[in-house]
């Protein structure tokens, strides 16, 4: 793409991708968020992030655009894992990776995400809140060491990694009281949720879910919080960014920065907070990726009311090298569409253009979480927690 210029991209909300071969259904099970199969007679490339892939990967893997799904999944298979993703990630001009480490499997860390992006590309933690509580109950023998040894991985992930993230929009809702719970309240959760946790259950206690929360957020780090669609794990009523509204003003005397993952369909919603409080931004990955050929529509929505310097790029990329190249390709179009057509209309000025494409691109992570402060991290090396 010509004509406006990118800067390269800090893509603040990520995940590691699949290490090993992919069968042709765990290729697709990643083009969706449904955990049911395609209707019957197509597949999971039969969608807006399905026909994005054929587009703008496939010419990667030396293949034209738009070839046949099993065309892509053969060559890639030709190539092999490593290679597929060196290939895919080389291509995206991601210059920081900023990589939440909280989903299990065999998925790469974030150096090498960096190593495989090259040029120089760097990686830092964000340590997700619940899996980190999950793993200090498996070690704790009371609700004392939990309790203490959950305050002690909060101090030391404030330390290390550059940000929190919050997945209590799929454990219980965002509709949560939004003070801090009392030290009685957290107690009586820690007892009950470590019976819990004794036979396989996952951290979904609101009172539980809310010291997590104010914990991360008076450490004086960005906390990121999933909001709007996802897997059908989640309620999606119950998932709009507005209902956080309460949270947003009790938390703000913290000091901390709330970002707002996704938003869609409510990114209007997520750009209005952002829009009415200093300490919110909004961010939108997953959106773009999914609505494909719409993804200027989407862009668009977001930059009416968002103020330039709140709104952040990333991919939410997981799983597939193929979610980065997605994510970044429809990234650029969209805003390089909509900027210079702006420009030509006269509404805007190219200067103006090419510093709100930095901002978004680039800059308003950089300063949101200090990546060119002290202890930023180094080429090919992860800020690791845990």
């Amino acid at each position: 793409m010509t004509g406006l210029p990118v800067p390269p991209l800090v893509d603040h909300h990520c995940h590691g991708v699949e290490r090993s071969a992919l069968s042709p259904a765990s290729f697709e099970s990643y083009l969706t968020e449904s955990d049911a199969p395609a209707a019957p007679g197509t597949s999971f490339f039969d969608t807006q992030l399905g026909l994005a892939v054929r587009r703008w990967c496939a010419p990667l893997l030396d293949l034209p655009p738009h070839c046949p799904p099993h065309e892509y999944l053969r060559r890639r298979g030709e190539l092999g894992a490593a290679e597929s993703t060196r290939r895919l990630l080389s291509a995206c001009g991601i210059a920081a990776f900023l990589v939440d480490t909280g989903i299990p499997g065999d998925l790469t860390g974030p150096a090498e995400l960096a190593a495989a992006a090259g040029g120089g590309a760097v990686c830092h933690e964000v340590v997700r809140l619940e899996s980190l509580a999950e793993r200090v109950a498996d070690g704790a023998g009371s609700r004392e060491e939990f309790l203490g040894g959950l305050a002690d991985a909060v101090r030391e992930g404030a330390r290390d990694a550059v940000a929190f993230k919050s997945v209590a929009a799929y454990r219980y809702g965002l509709d949560f009281e939004p003070g801090p719970p009392g030290p009685a309240e957290v107690r009586a959760a820690a007892d009950r949720w470590l019976v819990a946790r004794a036979a396989g259950g996952r951290l979904a206690d609101p009172v539980l879910l809310r010291h997590l929360l104010w914990s991360a957020a008076e450490t004086g780090r960005p906390v990121q919080l999933h909001t709007g669609f996802g897997d059908p794990d989640l309620r999606l009523h119950r998932c709009d960014p507005l209902l956080l509204t309460d949270f947003v003003r009790e938390v703000r005397p913290t000091g901390c920065t709330l970002v707002l993952l996704h938003g869609y369909p409510y990114h209007r919603n997520a750009g209005f907070l952002a829009h009415s409080f200093p300490h919110v931004y909004a961010d939108m990955g997953l959106s773009l990726t999914h609505t494909g050929a719409r993804a200027g529509a989407v862009l668009a929505e977001m930059l009416e009311l968002t103020p330039f310097g709140k709104l952040l790029f990333s991919t939410d990329a997981y799983g597939l090298p193929e979610l980065y190249v997605v994510g970044t390709a429809l990234f650029r179009q969209a805003l390089e569409g909509l900027l210079t057509g702006w420009v030509a209309e006269g509404a805007w000025s190219a200067a103006d253009a090419e510093r709100v494409a930095a901002l978004v691109a680039a800059d308003n992570a950089r300063r949101v979480y200090g990546l060119d402060g002290p202890g930023a991290a180094a080429p090919g090396r992860s800020s690791s927690f845990g």
